[in-house]
């Protein structure tokens, strides 16, 4: 592990932990159109987990030992931290949502949900926002969201951030540019985690 730089009042940074929420109760396995990817992406939006979905004895054990706990507002990070901690130590926060996925405009093709994920991510990162939070202004609250997490950890609070995989990415390069390290990397599977300690 890194050590901790410290801070101008004289107290190390916390540690800040990055996780993904836990598999979602939406069923992937149908074959839909565009349209269809538009009501499934809303459905996934206001869903919650699937209730076989447990967090791993790693995470449980990280947020016991947290300070605090921060969740995206969406019912899948909120009951991801909801597993992990009781209602009263969580902070849910707008800033940590995901970022959007507008199905792109493609008539007569069916695909699963996960070929959709992809296509509509790909146009969403070339700049078809279709009225939703472009990639520019996702970027921008990226910025925003790490500023949170920084002022939370100042104080030498270790925080744990229950959010999203395509977000909690965004986050990545904000945060290794304002001097934090990633001491270790999870990945993206539902449940994983980051961990970023403070560059020394």
């Amino acid at each position: 592990m890194t050590t901790q730089t410290t801070s101008k009042t004289g107290t190390k940074p916390g540690r800040l932990v990055l996780a993904r929420h836990g598999k979602p109760a939406l069923d992937r396995s149908k074959w839909i159109s565009s349209n269809g990817y538009h009501h499934w992406w809303q459905a996934y939006e206001a869903g919650g987990l699937h209730p076989s979905s447990k967090p791993p004895a790693a995470l449980s054990d990280i947020a016991q030992r947290s300070h605090l706990v921060l969740s995206s507002t969406r019912l899948r990070a909120v009951e991801t931290a909801l597993a992990l901690v009781p209602q009263d130590k969580i902070l849910q926060r707008d800033v940590f949502v995901e970022a959007a996925l507008p199905a792109p405009p493609v008539p007569l093709i069916r695909l699963l949900p996960s070929a959709w994920d992809v296509f509509s991510r790909l146009f969403w990162w070339l700049g078809m926002s279709r009225g939703y939070e472009s990639k520019a202004q996702a970027e921008a609250r990226a910025f925003d969201a790490v500023s949170e997490l920084e002022q939370h950890a100042s104080g030498g609070q270790d925080v744990l951030l229950c959010a999203h995989g395509w977000f909690n990415r965004m986050m990545r390069p904000v945060l290794q540019g304002r001097g934090w390290d990633c001491v270790y990397d999870g990945r993206d599977d539902y449940w994983a985690f980051r961990i970023y300690e403070k560059r020394s």
